[in-house]
């Protein structure tokens, strides 16, 4: 288990913060990085075309290195709601077919195959958290719910709401059983949830980088599997055509794009501000290790839950949840006002449904789940 890795974050002594679920603080590394793009940019003789693809490239294939995939089936997206675009359109629906989700699933996962059931004559399924009488298995649900008719699950890997973990294992197998597209959104898991990419195999992958993978805001990642490759591409830009890097040649209009997934890159995908933390923060991840990150985060988690439930609150099975964050209920359930009052005291966590979600990463110590449980018993 590490040590608290506090002293690589600009996060005070006094603060508390436990909401790497909303947005994830950046680090010193990537502030630095921050710093010197601003600087670039306010020298502009010094962006070359070079500038342009270079860094790109070096952040497309460390991303590809974190996730255990090739550079080529690496794209860069501003959002995961991009990404749900560019998998609408490239997964065939038919009249009568299904498409599968999780209920109170987040909405950029949602509305995109909302309407393409609208669209096409599909039907959209949302599978209705488990009850306690099941231990809250989701994993279970969910397979019940993809059968010959399903068209696409698209799916995350733990909940948003309290960290309710899927077997994405099982659920791939059972896809590809049935013929069914899986289309991830594993924004609230990458790098703090091992997943095994090439067992899982899911046709499409989007993360966010600002909350658990430490990176901006606006800066997603997109894995596309090797048979939508050349699938369309949600804009036509200049810059995911092949030969861009020739300035001087961009008006020799070609037909042909950047090899594998760079033709679904968003336009200005460059991003000289943001592309440098992005690249900051995964360094630091790389280092770190997913399978570390995970069992720090466990440690931390399993003690949340073992403090919470000796002051009455109801923690979910370690089984059943990712290592990461947790969702802890009330028998009267959460406060909307709680928030509010814990920040007042520099304890920062989300309440999301009747659930207090409490999301630690790296930095969290020892003081600030002390912080947080006085914090608690002192409004409960």
């Amino acid at each position: 288990m590490f040590a608290s890795q506090r002293h690589l974050f600009s996060i005070p002594d006094q603060v508390a913060y436990l909401n790497s679920a909303t947005t994830g603080p950046l680090l010193k590394s990537a502030e630095r990085a921050a710093q010197k793009a601003i600087q670039l940019k306010a020298e502009p003789w010094r962006i070359t075309s070079r500038t342009f693809f270079e860094p790109l490239e070096e952040t497309r294939a460390l991303f590809a290195r974190f996730l255990g995939c090739d550079a080529d089936n690496v794209a860069f997206i501003p959002a995961v709601s991009y990404a749900m675009a560019i998998a609408a359109r490239n997964i065939d629906v038919r009249p009568g077919d299904t498409i599968v989700v999780l209920d109170e699933q987040f909405p950029s996962h949602v509305y995109p195959w909302r309407n393409k059931a609208l669209e096409t004559g599909g039907k959209m399924v949302s599978v209705p958290r488990p009850l306690p009488s099941s231990q809250g298995n989701w994993t279970q649900a969910v397979l019940e719910a993809i059968t010959k008719k399903t068209a696409i699950a698209a799916l995350p890997h733990c909940h948003w709401t309290d960290g309710a973990a899927l077997d994405l294992n099982a659920i791939g197998a059972r896809c590809r059983e049935v013929g069914a597209a899986l289309v991830l959104d594993v924004t609230q898991s990458l790098g703090v949830m091992p997943l095994d990419l090439a067992e899982v195999q899911p046709d499409f992958l989007a993360v966010s980088a600002h909350k658990w993978m430490l990176g901006p805001y606006s800066y997603s990642y997109l894995y596309v599997a090797d048979h939508h490759l050349h699938g369309e591409p949600l804009e036509e830009n200049w810059f995911n055509r092949k030969g861009s890097e020739n300035f001087a040649r961009l008006v020799d209009y070609r037909d042909d794009y950047q090899p594998g997934a760079r033709r679904f890159d968003v336009g200005e995908a460059s991003n000289f501000f943001l592309t440098p933390v992005a690249k900051a923060s995964l360094e630091q991840l790389l280092a770190w290790g997913t399978d570390n990150m995970s069992r720090h985060l466990g440690e931390i988690t399993r003690e949340i839950a073992a403090r919470a439930q000796d002051m009455g609150l109801v923690a979910p099975p370690e089984h059943l949840r990712g290592p990461h964050m947790i969702g802890l209920q009330l028998p009267s359930g959460a406060p909307e006002d709680l928030p509010a009052y814990l920040a007042e005291k520099e304890v920062y966590v989300g309440v999301r449904g009747d659930k207090i979600r409490v999301a630690p990463h790296m930095h969290t110590t020892p003081q600030d789940l002390h912080r947080f449980f006085s914090a608690l018993e002192e409004e409960l």
